[in-house]
């Protein structure tokens, strides 16, 4: 069975990446805590959402909901060590996949240079019965393409009249909350930073259900992978060279 397979460590033999998810928190249920665990190192990482998480909160307007998920997000970045956040302003809970969120994301990935790619399960579910939500499904299946469509000055020649040049340094794309994870980080050390960086979306905390504590669910989650990667605690990536 998978959840019995050995995990492999996650390759660290690079300095910069892009982490890139479609709503505000979506980064900090797990795949933060390595985040932490990279800039301790001197790794450089930076944010990049597709959108600002507006109709996130059912009890509040999302004019309202934008701009107050946007600064818990930037809060929450800093608790990690990422100094850089952008939104690119796709509408939440409607991204669709396509040439322009592709392009988009390729256009920041030839801005920042990065050497590896951070993104959420692309899969139709996290590998129980519940279906995935379309925006994280459509990011991280975009984020795929965009690794390759970066580095062809083919595709989006419009990128190369802004002055961005293509990029092919992106050596692997990692896909946190995947069923199928092939490696994983021990962030035994960074584990409560993760945490505290969650913790910065407090509003959007406060009106989740009520019940839905994340973080003996997550810590469960670390340990179990920590399990498989021979740590006590770990986060999990399915990984896909390029």
């Amino acid at each position: 069975m998978e959840e019995e397979q050995r995990l492999q460590p996650l390759p660290e033999d690079w300095t910069r990446a892009m982490a890139v998810a479609a709503h505000p928190d979506d980064l900090e249920y797990g795949a933060a805590s390595a985040v932490a665990r990279w800039t301790a190192q001197g790794k450089e990482v930076v944010y990049l959402l597709a959108t600002r998480g507006e109709a996130g909160i059912d009890a509040m307007p999302p004019e309202e909901v934008g701009p107050l998920r946007e600064e818990e997000e930037r809060r929450s970045a800093a608790v990690v060590g990422v100094q850089t956040v952008e939104f690119l302003d796709h509408r939440d809970g409607v991204v669709e996949y396509g040439p322009r969120l592709r392009r988009d994301i390729a256009r920041a990935i030839r801005r920042h240079r990065p050497e590896a790619l951070i993104t959420l399960n692309h899969h139709d579910t996290f590998g129980g019965p519940s279906f995935n939500f379309a925006d994280h499904r459509w990011v991280g299946l975009a984020v795929l393409d965009a690794a390759q469509d970066a580095g062809n000055r083919w595709i989006f020649p419009e990128l190369r009249d802004e002055g961005l040049e293509p990029w092919s340094g992106v050596k692997m794309v990692c896909v946190a909350a995947s069923p199928y994870s092939t490696h994983a980080v021990d962030v035994t050390d960074t584990f409560s930073k993760g945490m505290a960086s969650l913790m910065e979306h407090r509003v959007y905390l406060e009106n989740l259900a009520k019940g839905s504590e994340p973080a003996p669910l997550l810590r469960q989650f670390a340990q179990q992978t920590g399990q498989r990667l021979g740590t006590e605690l770990a986060v999990g990536f399915q990984v896909f060279m390029l």
